[in-house]
């Protein structure tokens, strides 16, 4: 099982995070919206996964994220919440609510906070929005609906905003910005995102409040961070915004494996005889030692002693029934 450099391998809960902001660790937190992706991530460590309504524009190829549904956050949601069981189980799931399920009233934004937990299998829902989001926050606490919140650049919003810009830099934007943070956390968030905030203002929030802050695009002040999982591994290689750094050109190796099988296919290189099935039943391989660890590697599920496995495998959590 994958552990952080803390050695924590319990699972995330909300209560976790308060501990951690008051231990002084920081939260890693990522998008998610595929089983595959959410599985990688848990076995790495990451403390809390976001199926976001990003996802109108990562996955769907959408300019905003306005025509997302309630479908199809509960459809993504589950998706990643069984990728996440299939590992180590420790992160938090967490999904937006998206553009007009919550705005039209309580009764039925509480119903799609709901649906989001009962049908999706999140763990939390976050919204975006301030004060005035304040009546269903506490609704939502009351009966037992954690919430996250989500105030500076709020993408729900990008009409009204005019674009995508940094928020807080005018005084009057910035005390609306500390008053909607204070509101939220007594209101009852467990922990609120700021998005493209001045890095002093978001430490000024983050100091000011008992719950955790979570900053993209807001300074290394705030108490964890969280970037699109696609952004970090290099996917798109036209989206360059300040906030994100790339970890990998994910792209150009996608492209490259990719090149390979379709020269390997043309040059009918590929199937060689070991990907081929005979006519005769071959003798099944010795079965592999049940004392032998199983990791899960770029490759496929290797022998953890396999010396062609490399080193960035990572061993697997035991599932449900004694599979590996």
């Amino acid at each position: 099982m994958s552990t952080t450099k803390g050695g924590r391998t319990s699972k995330v809960t909300h209560l976790v995070l308060r501990q951690m902001k008051e231990q002084g660790e920081r939260i890693a937190m990522l998008t998610a919206y595929d089983a595959s992706f959410a599985r990688l991530c848990d076995q790495a460590g990451t403390d809390v996964l976001l199926v976001g309504d990003s996802l109108g524009m990562v996955i769907q190829g959408g300019d905003n994220t306005l025509g997302v549904t309630m479908e199809h956050m509960i459809y993504h949601c589950r998706a990643v919440a069984r990728g996440v069981s299939a590992a180590t189980g420790r992160s938090m799931v967490v999904g937006d609510l998206p553009f007009m399920s919550y705005q039209t009233g309580l009764d039925e934004a509480l119903r799609n906070a709901g649906r989001l937990i009962k049908e999706g299998e999140a763990e939390a829902v976050k919204l975006e929005g301030g004060a005035e989001y304040v009546p269903l926050v506490e609704r939502m606490a009351r009966i037992g609906i954690p919430v996250m919140g989500h105030i500076g650049l709020t993408p729900q919003s990008i009409h009204s905003l005019g674009g995508y810009r940094v928020q807080g830099r005018e005084q009057a934007q910035a005390d609306k910005l500390r008053s909607d943070a204070q509101a939220l956390a007594e209101a009852g968030c467990f922990a609120i995102v700021l998005e493209c905030v001045p890095k002093e203002l978001a430490a000024e929030i983050t100091a000011s409040l008992p719950i955790p802050t979570i900053g993209i695009g807001a300074g290394p002040e705030c108490d964890g961070q969280v970037l699109v999982l696609y952004d970090l591994l290099g996917m798109n290689e036209e989206f360059r915004p300040r906030f994100v750094k790339r970890y990998d050109n994910l792209a150009l190796r996608v492209r490259t494996a990719i090149d390979s099988y379709i020269s390997e296919v043309r040059d009918g290189e590929f199937p060689a005889s070991e990907h081929s099935f005979g006519r005769d039943k071959e003798p099944r391989a010795a079965a592999q030692s049940a004392a032998s660890p199983r990791v899960a590697a770029a490759g496929g599920v290797v022998s953890e002693i396999d010396p062609t496995a490399g080193l960035s495998c990572v061993p697997l959590h035991p599932l449900p029934g004694g599979k590996r």
